[in-house]
């Protein structure tokens, strides 16, 4: 049955929190995008002027249609090629939320959709993952959140507080301001373009971890590399220029300095297309994990949002001999 015009409007001015829900919930853009497009057909079947509350009703089918997603998503990501992880977003894409500082935004919100928290998110059961994000990074009573996962009060209390250990135990815990962030990032592209691995070495912590998604279409290492030296000598040869690599992402990449998922990022670009997003951790003692995201089915949201914002001159171009 078509539905009323308000009642469309009334779904399209709640939908950029719904993508923001989903997708912090699942980890992809896409997977995102088609969560929330479900739940606009259940809403589309619905007969709407019985709903009494269309927030808490649509947060209800969109929080229950990711549940089924993440467990399905888990029996996927064992049969999946290599490491697997989050799908980035770029800075300004409007499923991140709210902008930094907005008066909607919250530390809270911010830290939920970082690749560090995101990662790290993937550990936990379903359950434990709606609720933690249901109530850090979006704010919901536990009251609210027991009628959305057909919980008690007293079980959404229980499964939080397991959540935030987890998380905060899964996680970096030392935070730095932007700008110092920045200049490590800035130090870090230096050091990985000297073609030596003592400066690298220096702004890694000692248990430093670098991963790569390439998901079976491009070259990624199956398991982490671990610790300062095992991981600067990575960097080392990532960013060596050789022929080989030109060849395999379609010429040489301009890289920039942006964020991603709120957090600073390395991108590089190939005639408008972004290849690859490296995401870095960041502590006082330095930098902590490096996960890069170049499969180029997680990047098709970024190049867009790429070709829709301006991103000033590139650092260099990489891969030049």
């Amino acid at each position: 049955m078509p539905l009323h015009a308000v009642d469309v409007d009334r779904f399209q001015a709640f939908r950029p929190r719904l993508e923001a829900l989903a997708y912090r919930l699942l980890g992809s853009a896409s997977e995102a995008e088609d969560a929330v497009q479900d739940t606009y057909l259940r809403w589309q079947a619905a007969d709407t002027e019985r709903i009494e509350v269309p927030e808490a009703w649509l947060t209800k089918v969109l929080t229950n249609l990711c549940l089924n997603q993440l467990t399905s998503a888990r029996a996927r990501r064992e049969t999946y090629v290599g490491q697997w992880l989050p799908e980035p977003l770029l800075a300004g894409d409007p499923m991140l939320g709210p902008a930094p500082g907005g008066p909607a935004d919250t530390a809270e919100r911010h830290e939920s959709v970082t690749y560090a928290v995101l990662t790290v998110l993937e550990r936990l059961s379903p359950n434990e993952r709606a609720v933690y994000v249901l109530r850090e990074a979006f704010d919901y009573p536990h009251r609210e959140i027991a009628e959305i996962l057909d919980l008690t009060e007293a079980a959404s209390q229980q499964i939080l507080h397991r959540a935030k250990k987890r998380v905060a135990d899964g996680k970096a815990r030392t935070e730095i301001d932007e700008a110092t962030a920045r200049r490590i990032v800035e130090e870090f592209l230096a050091a990985a373009t000297s073609g030596r691995t003592e400066p690298l070495i220096r702004l890694l912590t000692e248990d430093a971890i670098a991963i790569g998604d390439g998901g079976g279409k491009v070259p990624a290492r199956a398991k982490a590399f671990e610790g300062a030296v095992a991981v600067a000598t990575f960097l080392r040869g990532l960013f060596k220029p050789a022929e080989a690599k030109r060849k395999l992402i379609g010429g040489a990449p301009d890289i920039h300095l942006t964020t991603a998922n709120g957090a600073p990022a390395v991108v590089a670009v190939v005639d408008g297309r972004v290849v690859g997003v490296m995401c870095l951790e960041i502590t006082a003692e330095g930098i902590t994990a490096v996960r890069s995201q170049v499969n180029p089915d997680k990047l098709e949201r970024a190049t867009r949002q790429w070709a829709a914002t301006d991103h000033g001159d590139p650092l260099f171009r990489a891969l030049q001999p």
